[in-house]
């Protein structure tokens, strides 16, 4: 009798070991079926969301044009001035006169290598282990009377994010990574919400939460969201 209930108490611990492994796969898969399912998101191509971001009473038009692992620009219209910033998976530039810049400047090496990971628009989570990405369970927390799913993603380049998902809807309530703003390390926190169904099958947040680092904050409301246009190789290069 002492024997099988060590036996069954091997079983259980091994069980729940080889459960814990699978949480995180299950909770990912979850998630990604709450926004369309692996199939529709690995047809997208390319994404343009336009909207305006809010921060202290000024808003800021922002047009986001993302092609999968090819290339991703931002112009911003701040105060009449048009401002961008491209990456692409061998360079990047920034265009921002609204911090004086007067021309056009290459992004560091460094922080290219950073950002190729991010020029996924299929989402990181997508077929994360083809693309040398990790995801560990870190378990449950509790926010505004929700329980949420912990998810740590490390891409393949080295960052790490921690995604916030409802256990309920699945869907993606916050993510967090730390990031350096002059020489100090800061914890960045992105809110999603108000997820809309576009027809292409896929859903996605229409608004969210900016973090500008140092307690600042900016909302970010979406208004169009384009699937699969094509978008023009000039897009990704430093033109004014």
């Amino acid at each position: 009798m002492k024997s099988l209930k060590i036996t069954f108490l091997i079983a259980a611990l091994l069980g729940g070991i080889t459960g814990f492994t699978q949480t995180a796969d299950e909770i990912a898969d979850k998630h990604i079926d709450a926004i369309g399912g692996k199939e529709n998101w690995r047809k997208v191509k390319s994404i343009i969301t336009e909207g305006v971001m809010s921060l202290q009473g000024m808003d800021i038009a922002v047009t986001t044009t993302s092609v999968h692992n090819k290339g991703n620009r931002q112009d911003l219209m701040i105060m009449g001035q048009q401002n961008f910033v491209i990456l692409t998976p061998t360079a990047g530039w920034t265009y921002m006169p609204v911090q004086g810049q007067t021309e056009v400047q290459e992004l560091p090496e460094d922080a290219v290598k950073k950002g190729v990971d991010e020029l996924d628009a299929q989402g990181a989570l997508v077929d994360y282990k083809e693309k040398g990405h990790s995801l560990e369970y870190l378990g449950k927390e509790n926010a505004d009377g929700k329980d949420l799913h912990k998810l740590k993603l490390t891409l393949k380049g080295g960052k790490v994010t921690t995604y916030f998902i409802d256990a309920q809807s699945f869907l993606l309530v916050k993510s967090t990574n730390e990031q350096e703003f002059n020489g100090m390390k800061l914890e960045m926190t992105t809110g999603y919400g108000n997820y809309q169904k576009l027809p292409e099958g896929i859903s996605v947040p229409m608004t969210l939460t900016i973090p500008l680092g140092m307690d600042m904050y900016a909302d970010m409301v979406l208004n169009k969201v384009t699937i699969n246009k094509d978008i023009p190789e000039e897009t990704f290069k430093p033109g004014k």
